[in-house]
């Protein structure tokens, strides 16, 4: 892979470390104290002003900029670097009361109150103006500030709303997809149940109404929504770089398992390349089914695939527990260092938390800090600070890469088609199964970017679509097997176009690629397994499937002359067609000839590699298991800067950076 931006925060020396930095909620006095510990835990970059605009512009007309100024020229003074927020986020009370139609208005035709954050319509005019004229008083005024290193816009976009002014917005993105209504009316397939629109006036946003709303309708508003909020941060990125052309420009995403709301790939084009970053939050959850050690490498194979392979930061993480999650839980000792690395291992330049300091107030007085509400003679703290002392020790690192052998199929478009109403079964949700397929790979020690289908595939020796939904044709795919590629395809794909429409047989745009010919969906209740004759099992769904050009490696029991699993040779490489989803994927995957770096490696010993294309090659290795583990490598352990040899174990627990004889 050509990488493209191996530096994207050139004023940071090194890895940045830090977290969300919130001055304004404590006394002139804690700030000292902060800055102090600060240097003691190594942070060299802290996220400031997130939400922060009542601070700044206390009311319609006033500006006060006093605070920030202090907390900048204290930054400075104490060698921090300055992540700098627009605070455009979260709009005070104030802006509410004076402007209450930018509060948004959810499907249900209700106008929601003031009183938490993300309070406002993407799509009316007095908001948009508002951002984009504090983002350009902000970068008036800091621009050359010795504190400042990048520019964060937002705060985890995600508000929708259906008022009339996304209404009117709404049908102007429309007219632009879809040209006039005739083009809208066959789109949507308006003739079903009398839908066909006669004037622009009659299109609404997705409101609550009497039976299924029209599916077209509903993924349309989902691109739509994506796309305004997009607008958004290039609004004020634009008035950013009016005054500050050279620092980079980032927003912190979310693409890490727990959220799909928005098309990150559309994202990642304005997101990507000079003066641009790709930054992400990942909260690690309680998860019976995907441990943390794998949630977190989903997250950052996820930004890295956002990346185009290029570097990227994690900007959000939790040091302990995550206080709007339903039910406090507890990381065990060491889980902080392991996991940041992890990310680093992965790609980001970096390690950030939200937050520095823990709230005493508000709405997430519990969430955990890098300073906790136990302070700094705690375990946390302690770990922050040998995190920080691991990240200097990694500084050469910065700006290599990590080049990945096998890809997961991730399209948002897709993930949003299968959510919309009338579906053959509740259960097939898209990244769920992505993140199972994910996991099975990481506990192998698979490597795996997670991209966008219509992307060069050919670097990838493995390509796996666990659920490829919505997808238009075949070319890409095809290209990518005939030219020697493996790909996996898991049920119930290739079903409908761009607009929601079912292709002419099934299995729609994959049929004649796949060799078979799918007769009839059989979902599988939940709980419920169904048998394959070879000692397999599925679950959720499967499917009456014939070859037609396709060899049969497993039939369903239930249906002795119907096919489970396929596979087919297809110019210099092959394709496997999987008729349900198989509860166990480790037999499948012993099945393929998946490349390796490290085999017979236990399953809990996490090894990656980045490097650079003119210098050394960095093996992370993290112990996430209960037994010593060794690790095959010679060089120099970067974390305590003595040698490795090849016979030497990792305890349980403990990680090792090596750079690489």
């Amino acid at each position: 892979m050509a990488h493209r931006n191996t530096d994207i925060i050139p004023t940071i020396d090194g890895l940045a470390y830090g977290g969300d930095y919130n001055p304004e909620q404590w006394p002139r006095e804690v700030w000292d104290e902060d800055v102090r510990l600060m240097r003691e835990a190594g942070v060299n970059l802290v996220s400031v002003n997130i939400f922060a605009w009542a601070s700044i512009n206390p009311g319609p007309g006033e500006w006060d900029f006093a605070q920030l100024d202090a907390v900048m020229d204290l930054l400075a003074e104490g060698g921090v670097k300055a992540d700098l927020a627009t605070s455009t986020a979260s709009p005070p009370p104030w802006f509410s009361q004076a402007h209450p139609e930018t509060l948004p208005v959810n499907p249900e035709g209700v106008r929601l109150n003031s009183g938490a954050r993300a309070e406002y319509c993407p799509h009316a005019p007095v908001f948009q103006a508002a951002v984009v004229e504090m983002a350009a008083r902000l970068a008036e005024r800091y621009a050359d500030h010795p504190a400042l290193a990048m520019w964060h816009i937002g705060n985890e976009y995600y508000r929708s709303c259906t008022c009339d002014f996304a209404a009117e917005a709404f049908r102007a993105w429309l007219q632009e997809r879809h040209g006039d209504l005739a083009g809208l009316n066959a789109a949507w397939g308006t003739t079903f149940w009398s839908q066909t629109y006669s004037d622009w006036s009659q299109v609404l946003p997705p409101r609550i109404c009497a039976e299924t709303p029209n599916p077209g309708l509903v993924l349309d508003f989902k691109r739509f929504s994506s796309d305004a909020l997009l607008e958004l941060f290039r609004s004020e990125a634009a008035a950013i770089e009016v005054h500050s052309p050279d620092k980079p420009i980032t927003t912190n995403m979310m693409v890490t398992g727990n959220f799909s709301g928005l098309d990150y790939h559309r994202w990642g084009e304005h997101a990507t390349g000079p003066n641009r970053l790709i930054a992400t939050d990942h909260y690690l959850l309680p998860d019976g089914d995907i441990d943390w050690p794998a949630q977190a490498a989903f997250g950052a194979d996820a930004s890295r695939g956002l990346a185009a392979g290029d570097p990227w930061l994690l900007m959000e993480q939790s040091s302990n527990s995550s206080a709007w999650r339903r039910g406090y839980f507890a990381k065990r000792p060491g889980d902080l260092l392991r996991h940041s690395l992890s990310y680093v291992a992965r790609g980001s330049e970096g390690a950030m938390f939200f937050q520095w300091r823990a709230s005493r107030y508000g709405a997430e007085r519990y969430h955990s800090a890098m300073v906790p509400h136990g302070g700094t003679d705690s375990k946390v703290f302690r770990e922050v600070k040998e995190l920080g002392a691991w990240l200097k020790n990694l500084a050469e690192i910065k700006g290599s890469t990590v080049d990945a052998n096998a890809a997961i199929l991730l399209d948002f478009n897709s993930c949003w088609a299968a959510g919309t109403p009338g579906q053959p079964s509740s259960d097939m949700d898209t990244y769920p199964e992505l993140r199972r397929w994910h996991a099975a790979l990481w506990h192998r020690g698979v490597t795996t970017d997670l991209v966008n289908p219509a992307w060069d595939l050919s670097r990838y020796t493995h390509v796996f679509a666990p659920h490829l939904y919505l997808l238009d044709d075949d070319a890409n795919l095809r290209a990518y097997v005939e030219n020697g590629g493996t790909l996996v395809v898991g049920p119930y794909s290739g079903i409908v176009d761009s607009n929601e429409h079912v292709h002419p047989g099934l299995p729609g745009a994959l049929g004649d690629l796949l060799g078979i010919r799918v007769e009839e969906f059989v979902p599988i209740p939940n709980g419920d397994k169904v048998a394959l004759d070879n000692g397999w099992e599925g679950h959720t769904w499967s499917e009456v499937t014939h070859a037609l050009d396709a060899d049969v490696v497993a039939n369903f029991e239930d249906y002795p002359e119907t096919g489970a699993v396929f596979r087919r040779s297809l110019g210099r490489g092959q394709v496997w067609y999987l008729a349900t989803r198989l509860a166990d994927l480790d037999p499948f995957l012993s099945s393929l000839d998946l490349p390796a770096d490290f085999p017979e490696t236990p399953a809990d010993l996490e090894l990656v590699r980045r490097s650079r294309p003119a210098g050394p090659t960095y093996l992370f290795a993290i112990n996430h298991g209960d037994e010593p583990a060794k690790v095959p490598a010679t060089g120099r352990n970067l974390l305590t800067g003595k040698p490795w040899a090849p016979m030497l174990s990792l305890k349980p627990g403990e990680c090792a950076v090596i750079r690489e004889a």
